[in-house]
């Protein structure tokens, strides 16, 4: 079994909720206690590569998102991500050619820090699947789908990713 590299960008799966002025912040990463309370006895590296919503994403961060894949020492990694830009993440990721990866973004649409409320639980146990058994390439993985790169778009009327075509 190898190693799995999990990136930490931020997104709504590691916001929490400050029960005073009802807004969302960034504190630490909620992943290591998500792994502990599923069980998971996989090797994962977890690495935070930044805290950020992801319509605050640059091109400087994605490119710290590419440097940081194409440098893992692993050839399956896992991405945490907001879902309001992860295809245009997928998409760069995918144009930097990074060959001999597994590359599964997934992220949340409910904050762990709700509890069961939250998706990102079934969204990281789904994507650790599948960065286990798919072929090299750039995937999203969410609702318990994996979806090609090129192939998926997050339905903003439903809150559910689909597939472009068929």
């Amino acid at each position: 079994m190898s190693m799995i590299q999990v990136y930490v960008t931020g997104g709504t799966f590691d916001k929490d909720y400050n029960y005073i002025t009802g807004k969302l912040y960034f504190k630490d990463s909620h992943l290591n206690k998500m792994f502990e309370r599923g069980r998971s006895t996989l090797d994962i590296d977890v690495k935070t590569l930044m805290m950020l919503d992801s319509l605050e994403m640059t091109a400087a961060d994605r490119e710290i998102i590419i440097h940081s894949c194409r440098n893992a020492k692993t050839n399956q990694i896992v991405i945490t991500h907001g879902t309001d830009t992860m295809v245009e993440t997928a998409r760069v990721l995918a144009d930097a050619s990074i060959d001999g990866k597994t590359i599964i973004i997934t992220g949340a649409m409910v904050p762990y820090a709700f509890g069961s409320s939250s998706d990102g639980f079934f969204n990281l146990g789904s994507a650790l699947a599948f960065v286990q058994t798919l072929d090299e390439g750039v995937y999203i993985g969410m609702n318990g789908r994996c979806f090609d790169w090129n192939n998926v778009r997050k339905n903003t009327k439903t809150g559910y990713f689909e597939p472009l075509h068929g």
